[in-house]
């Protein structure tokens, strides 16, 4: 009898966890939006479609928000149609300099590095902030000194370096301030930061964001990226936001807070995301974009740039796109 009643009320108990539901992973990516040439968006499609397979990957075994958006990214870093990582835009002295952002929902903990010139992957040096220091931003010569402490391996700055990156740079120099855009090269559209947001099993939210900033910046320039609320925020509470665009005007705005606090007021992802990238462009006259998950899973996905790179998994499908009112689809 005794063993009945055990054997029922783990059933029981196991019914309940099922019925209460474990969220459905989700994850998010996006590529930079800008002014996207039509010769590039096969390479944007097919790099942020690897992204969020390489994330999507993490959470169905088991790993972290914080797993799978540190994992989107890293594919990212590593592929050239993107400015973050390899490929990153040049300063005005010709040298990569780059800043990332990741943040945990749970507690509100983040981690965020700047003025990183000679590792391949900034926000894995942010993931080691936000766990391994009580800070939640290091910069310059002090990240340098902590990354190495971690173990992460130095890499040749002209490795980092690609032919595009060169000759956005030579572009702007030549032609002037029209060139200083996020994404690089005005007439080929150039690249673009990237980010991700995830909601795993357990329903905790993270996101990450990485960035090699605006080509012919001033050496030493900080831009969004790396600023909480600005580039990345994670409530798991509420949701979380990944933006991407003009960083002066984005951090101006602290887009990234602004999409949550209009969540957190009873807008969905979607309509929060249009209004606070739609308000950001008509205050300050320049262009961004921006992915949301809110804590439902729910997905939100705008920008007032001409195209913006995004892929998410979800349902076991890959929905992408780069243009204004398109979705497309493909099989997991």
């Amino acid at each position: 009898m005794l063993k009945q009643i055990i054997f029922i009320s783990i059933c029981v108990l196991f019914a309940l966890v099922i019925e209460s539901g474990a969220m459905k992973p989700i994850i998010i990516v996006h590529g930079g939006a800008g002014d996207i040439s039509e010769s590039r968006i096969q390479g944007k499609f097919d790099g942020v479609k690897v992204a969020v397979r390489a994330g999507y990957e993490k959470l169905m075994n088991g790993g972290s928000a914080l797993d799978s958006v540190e994992a989107a990214v890293v594919s990212m870093e590593l592929d050239e149609n993107f400015n973050a990582g390899y490929g990153s835009v040049l300063n005005l002295n010709g040298e990569v300099e780059m800043e990332a952002s990741i943040m945990w929902g749970q507690d509100l903990i983040s981690g965020a590095v700047t003025l990183i010139k000679e590792f391949q992957h900034p926000i894995s040096i942010a993931r080691k902030v936000l766990t391994d220091t009580p800070h939640s931003f290091l910069g310059g010569n002090g990240a340098k000194l902590f990354a190495l402490e971690k173990g992460f391996q130095q890499v040749p700055p002209e490795s980092l370096i690609s032919e595009s990156a060169k000759e956005a740079l030579n572009d702007f120099l030549n032609k002037g301030d029209d060139q200083r855009t996020e994404i690089g090269r005005k007439d080929e559209g150039g690249v673009g930061t990237v980010g991700a947001v995830a909601i795993d099993a357990d329903g905790h939210i993270a996101v990450a964001t990485s960035t090699g900033g605006i080509n012919g910046k001033m050496v030493g320039r900080i831009g969004d990226t790396p600023l909480i609320g600005g580039g990345t925020y994670a409530d798991d509470n509420v949701g979380g936001i990944s933006t991407t665009g003009h960083g002066e005007s984005i951090l101006k705005y602290c887009l990234a807070h602004t999409i949550i606090k209009l969540m957190e007021g009873g807008l969905d992802a979607d309509t929060a995301t249009r209004q606070a990238v739609n308000g950001m462009t008509a205050r300050l006259n320049n262009t961004a974009g921006a992915i949301t998950l809110s804590k439902n899973g729910d997905v939100g996905i705008h920008f007032s740039s001409k195209r913006m790179a995004w892929a998410y998994v979800k349902n076991d499908k890959v929905y992408y796109g780069i243009e204004h009112d398109q979705t497309l689809e493909e099989p997991l």
